[in-house]
């Protein structure tokens, strides 16, 4: 968790009506504080775009268009987009707080999960994947750090759009890119284009990292491994980690493959593969729980 005191905007009243608390997190992009809303009395996740983004007056506007997309779409796995706003040189979404932690830091907490335990995760991502898709829309950056595991065992997918109002500028700066180059279709590279099948690579390669603890490509610069993600095959999980069922291989290399026509067609498709593998896996695949 990062609580930097020192923040400006903690303990602010952000556009009249948002008590700023204390800053939980901070990326590329954005920083996310808990805040109360004090008009509906309700503990609210605030993401506050970073200044150079906010100055960039056509950024704004697509990330307004972004974050209404967003807002209309109701699913019990999606983070709920409440409100967007600007305060000043401030932009802001207003978000459903959910207490828990990252996909990231349950991988590095625990290095890889089991089959079934990484199906269980991933099912439910699809499932959010699956609605957005058949709204219209492109999450665009699937990867750990946006699923988030609540304390009471649900998962739920933030930050839809928020890549694709990036990517229409020309805020593609390199240090946007790196955390995401790794989940990065082969189309995404070459041509800049994402559509429902680059998710699903995505979802693929996340999936492998769930099994085996890694990333399928490992390179000393971005460059490096996006070249890999339009030139290699992601090797199948099971050549990393022998007891990953070839159920699963299956899966990630259907997800993974290069041509995005050979993969499931939006991310409902690879979740009725995901849920059928689950199905078929030996029941003692699961996580050892004591009785």
């Amino acid at each position: 968790m990062d609580t930097t005191v020192a923040d400006p905007l903690v303990g602010r009243l952000l556009d009249g009506r948002y008590r700023v608390e204390s800053r939980i997190a901070r990326g590329g992009m954005a920083a996310v504080y808990l805040a109360l809303d004090i008009r509906l009395d309700r503990t609210v996740a605030l993401k506050v775009m970073h200044r150079s983004l906010a100055e960039d007056p056509d950024f704004v506007r697509r990330f307004i268009g972004e974050a209404k997309s967003v807002a209309s779409l109701s699913h019990p796995n999606v983070v709920h987009v409440f409100d967007q706003g600007t305060d000043g040189d401030h932009v802001y979404l207003s978000m459903e707080y959910v207490p828990g932690r990252t996909l990231r830091d349950v991988l590095r907490e625990r290095k890889r999960l089991p089959a079934r335990e990484a199906l269980e995760i991933m099912i439910p991502v699809l499932a959010a994947l699956g609605a957005a898709h058949q709204a219209g829309m492109v999450h665009r950056d699937v990867k750990p750090e946006n699923v988030l595991l609540t304390d009471d065992g649900r998962v739920k997918v933030v930050d839809f759009g928020l890549a694709r109002a990036i990517e229409a500028g020309n805020q593609t700066r390199t240090g946007v890119m790196i955390g995401t180059i790794a989940y990065m279709s082969p189309e995404q590279v070459t041509a800049g284009v994402a559509d429902a099948r680059s998710d699903v690579y995505a979802a693929g390669v996340m999936l492998f990292e769930l099994l085996t603890g890694r990333q399928p490509y490992q390179g000393d610069n971005p460059m490096s491994v996006a070249y890999r993600h339009v030139h290699d095959r992601v090797p199948a999980p099971s050549s990393l980690a022998g007891d990953v069922p070839p159920l699963l291989d299956t899966l990630v290399l259907s997800a993974t493959d290069r041509d995005q026509n050979r993969r499931p067609a939006d991310a409902t498709a690879l979740l009725v593969a995901a849920v059928d593998a689950h199905r078929m896996l030996p029941r003692d695949m699961g996580p050892q729980r004591p009785p």
